[in-house]
């Protein structure tokens, strides 16, 4: 049976109402800045229908993202545009949003999430999970921004079922997207269907791994790129749309973007081997954050344990 190519831009309905497209392009560009390189990569996959961007205060690129939209010439309703809070804004939520927006110069944002849950304070040092701005403190402050009229929906990003826990003990509004690494390395099916149950959709960064990535030399992924005709990373991508994630994949090369906005619907058998290939002997492990961040001797990122963080992953 031949593979059947989805309809050019799938998309999910979030909690909010508001649709989300199922494939968009990640404008985090390896450091913060690099203005001129995002500002084209944004140019080009708008060209090639790209409508899901995603950029964030810290990636420090906000202001050339916005000047590719607003010079694209496409109406401002067919793109959704997300940005994140900074780590050291969680106490001054309002100002923080604002000024992304001025950044931005595009209207309004359609989605707006915690970066992370650690809140820093003004010097960069991170507070501890008890410490005030609390990210439920934070997420109050950011339920206010929806009167405003200036964003459509709020979310979350590297939540865990544990931190996701507290949240909802406090929250009046519900995250309308939870941004986490997810992958087939790291398909996080525990979390997957704890969101799904709490109404929370889930939006993949870094799918396809990093550089280094496993899924470039693995059989598997390859057989069935080979099987479908499509490239390994649309395999990928394909996988991630079909267990009903969007995903945020980024290039700033024109054939790859062509590729990854065009996912497949792939067969019960392939999928299912995608699904499972976090089970095959060292592949069960995230592949974005360096394994040397210690404190006390335990795994941690930025400033935070696993254990508080809440990941159970390696």
């Amino acid at each position: 049976m031949p593979t059947r190519l989805l309809e050019s831009t799938p998309s999910f309905i979030l909690n909010s109402g508001e649709k989300i497209p199922a494939v968009g392009l990640g404008c985090w560009m390896g450091s913060p800045g690099q203005g001129e390189r995002c500002e084209e990569m944004v140019r080009k996959g708008l060209k090639l229908g790209y409508r899901h961007l995603d950029t964030a205060a810290g990636y420090g690129n906000e202001e050339s993202t916005g000047k590719a939209i607003r010079e694209s010439g496409i109406p401002r309703s067919e793109i959704f545009l997300t940005t994140k809070l900074g780590d050291r804004d969680h106490g001054r939520v309002k100002e923080a949003f604002e000024e992304s927006l001025s950044r931005l110069n595009c209207e309004y944002i359609d989605l707006y999430l915690m970066h992370w849950p650690q809140a820093q304070d003004s010097e960069g040092n991170t507070l501890q999970p008890e410490e005030s701005p609390t990210y439920v403190e934070t997420w109050t402050e950011m339920e206010k921004l929806l009167d405003t009229g200036k964003v459509k929906s709020i979310g979350v990003s590297n939540f865990s079922i544990k931190t996701l826990e507290v949240l909802l003990q406090e929250a009046k509004i519900v995250p309308a997207v939870n941004q986490v690494q997810m992958h087939p390395c790291l398909p996080q099916r525990d979390l997957m269907d704890y969101s799904s149950a709490k109404g929370i959709h889930i939006t993949a960064y870094s799918p396809l791994g990093q550089l280094n990535s496993p899924f470039w030399a693995d059989e598997t992924v390859n057989r069935v790129a080979q099987k479908a005709g499509i490239t390994a990373a649309q395999v990928l991508l394909s996988w991630g749309v079909q267990r009903g994630t969007s995903v945020i994949p980024k290039s700033e090369k024109e054939e790859r973007l062509k590729n990854n906005l065009a996912v497949v619907q792939l067969d019960d058998e392939d999928f299912e081997a995608i699904e499972n290939l976090h089970k095959q002997p060292g592949m069960n492990r995230q592949l974005v954050f360096s394994s040397s961040n210690l404190i006390d001797g335990k795994r941690a990122q930025f400033g935070w344990t696993y254990e508080q963080l809440g990941w159970e992953y390696e």
